[in-house]
C-alpha cells in the first residue's frame, strides 16, 4: 500500500488534530508543573509559618514557666522576710536576744548605708545590701561560729559573712571571773530584695 498525495489530504485533519492534542497536552503538563511548584512553595511557606508559630508558642510557655517560678521564689522570699524594706530594729533586737541567750560578754555593731548590689534595667526589684561591722567578746572560738549560725538562721534577711578576725583578749589578774578570751571583728552584709529607691 502506497501513500499518495490524496491520502495525505485525507490525513491532514487527523494529523492537525493530533498536533493540537499534543500541544494541548504539553500546555496542560506545563501548567500542572507550575501549579505543583506553586503548591510546593505554598506548602513550604505554610510549614515555615507553622514552625515559627510553634517556636513562639514554646517560647511563650517557657517565659510563662519562668514567671511562675520567679513569682514562687519572690513569694517565698517575702514570707521569710527577705523581700521588702530592711528591718534594722528587728535585726538589732535579734542580735541582743542571741547575745543574751548565748551569754556572750560583749557585743557592739554598726550598720552602714544601704547599697544596691546589682543594677539590672527593667527589673522591678533589686538586691540591696546593708553592711554591718560587728565586734564580739567571746569565751571560746565556737561561740563565734554558733553566734553567726544563729544570726543567719533567724534573721529576716540573707546574712553574708564577708570577713572575720579573731584576736586574744588582754588577760586580767582577777581570779574566779569568766573573762572573755577572744575578740572578734566581723564584716557582714544583710541582703534584702525590694524596689530600688528611684522606682515608683
Amino acid at each position: 500500500m502506497k501513500f499518495t498525495t490524496r491520502d495525505l489530504g485525507k490525513l491532514r485533519w487527523p494529523i492537525l488534530g493530533a498536533l493540537l492534542l499534543l500541544i494541548t497536552a504539553g500546555l496542560l503538563a506545563g501548567w500542572s508543573l507550575r501549579n505543583a511548584e506553586q503548591a510546593e512553595q505554598q506548602r513550604r511557606s505554610a510549614e515555615t509559618g507553622k514552625n515559627q508559630i510553634e517556636q513562639r508558642l514554646r517560647q511563650v510557655r517557657t517565659e510563662e514557666q519562668e514567671i511562675k517560678e520567679r513569682t514562687q521564689i519572690f513569694l517565698h522570699l517575702q514570707k521569710t522576710g527577705m523581700a521588702g524594706e530592711e528591718r534594722r530594729l528587728d535585726w538589732t533586737e535579734m542580735l541582743q536576744k542571741i547575745q543574751h541567750d548565748m551569754r556572750l560578754p560583749g557585743i557592739s555593731y554598726e550598720f552602714g548605708a544601704q547599697q544596691t548590689l546589682e543594677k539590672t534595667p527593667g527589673l522591678a526589684y533589686a538586691y540591696l545590701a546593708s553592711p554591718m561591722r560587728l565586734q564580739l567578746r567571746l569565751l571560746h572560738e565556737e561561740d563565734l561560729l554558733n553566734f553567726l549560725a544563729r544570726v543567719q538562721k533567724e534573721a529576716r534577711a540573707l546574712v553574708l559573712v564577708r570577713r572575720c578576725k579573731l584576736s586574744s583578749s588582754p588577760r586580767s589578774n582577777e581570779p574566779g571571773e569568766a573573762l572573755p578570751q577572744l575578740n572578734a571583728e566581723c564584716e557582714l552584709q544583710w541582703i534584702t530584695l525590694q524596689r530600688p529607691p528611684n522606682t515608683k
